[in-house]
């Protein structure tokens, strides 16, 4: 007997007992739930991998942003006099070393006022002899200022800067200018008449140190300056995005009174006062201009060739 109420005891224990409502979980189970995606766009299908490949392997052929240009060097300027009219002058600088009991003359207060109202400028106070570690033995005369690295453009930024501005490129590039003086010049006669930039090459050329900054009499803050590695593969991108190079030569086989492509899109090669332009780079443009000298002086200093040919692109534009 106790066997048998055991067996009915599990069979009554099987039993089902109340069961809680669905919730109308099957029913939204057979609802439809839109068109099937692509295979391409399936997670694991044979098609979806082959897409994400494709994707990988195209982002991988974009070339990377470009971050503007090259930085230069960091530079001191040594000096009560080359200091005070380095900070007179706008020369963008990080800090000002003083010293330590320094002769207080009118120079250096008025170079510690013109510090102090910049704002940015940090003031250091050093001993003698660590200024004279820093400037290898120059005669700073107490006052050194660190001049931070120049960050140079990238060429492509020049030509984008004028179509931003629905303009057509105007561009200066110098070939074995050395002068940073005369640098300085150009850069201030290209923000003068309307221009959008400078081009350098790394060797054998001025760079934008504190002397080409103060020749630039400030305009160097807006007009930037680029610098390539290699001046005429440069020039050959400028000609594939369709400006004209134009070179200026004393046997040009144009005058730059004369030549109509100096009214649109154009790069204006300048070379060095001695030499001119180089082979290479001569070869490269598509014409050669010269100045009209009556006088007949055989060249001219590259800052005012540069101002003149400037001012004759200015006036066909306005």
């Amino acid at each position: 007997m106790a066997g048998n109420s055991q067996r009915r005891n599990r069979r009554t224990s099987n039993k089902k007992g109340m069961q809680v409502g669905s919730g109308g979980q099957r029913r939204r189970g057979l609802e439809g739930k839109g068109p099937t995606p692509p295979a391409s766009a399936r997670k694991g299908h044979k098609k979806n991998r082959v897409a994400n490949a494709q994707a990988k392997q195209a982002a991988a052929r974009r070339p990377a942003p470009r971050r503007g240009g090259a930085k230069g060097t960091s530079e001191m300027v040594v000096g009560r006099n080359p200091v005070y009219e380095a900070l007179r002058d706008g020369v963008p600088a990080t800090t000002l070393y003083v010293q330590q009991y320094i002769d207080n003359d009118e120079r250096v207060r008025e170079a510690l006022q013109l510090a102090g109202e910049r704002g940015n400028i940090n003031l250091m106070e050093a001993p003698r002899p660590e200024l004279d570690r820093m400037t290898n033995g120059l005669n700073h005369q107490g006052l050194v200022l660190q001049v931070p690295p120049y960050e140079y453009a990238h060429p492509e930024d020049l030509t984008a800067a004028a179509y931003d501005k629905g303009e057509d490129p105007l561009i200066v590039a110098l070939d074995g200018v050395t002068d940073p003086r005369n640098l300085g010049a150009i850069v201030r006669s290209v923000s003068a008449f309307g221009g959008h930039g400078v081009v350098v090459p790394e060797r054998r050329a001025a760079g934008m140190t504190a002397g080409a900054w103060k020749s630039s009499a400030g305009t160097a803050a807006r007009t930037p300056v680029s610098r390539v590695t290699n001046l005429t593969r440069a020039l050959e991108g400028y000609q594939k995005a369709g400006i004209t190079v134009v070179g200026l030569a004393a046997d040009g086989e144009h005058t730059v009174e004369d030549l109509e492509a100096l009214a649109g899109p154009v790069v204006i090669v300048i070379g060095s006062e001695g030499k001119g332009l180089g082979r290479l780079v001569g070869e490269t443009c598509d014409y050669r201009v010269r100045i009209s000298m009556p006088g007949g002086a055989e060249s001219l200093n590259a800052g005012v060739a540069a101002g003149i040919v400037l001012y004759e692109v200015a006036r066909r534009r306005a």
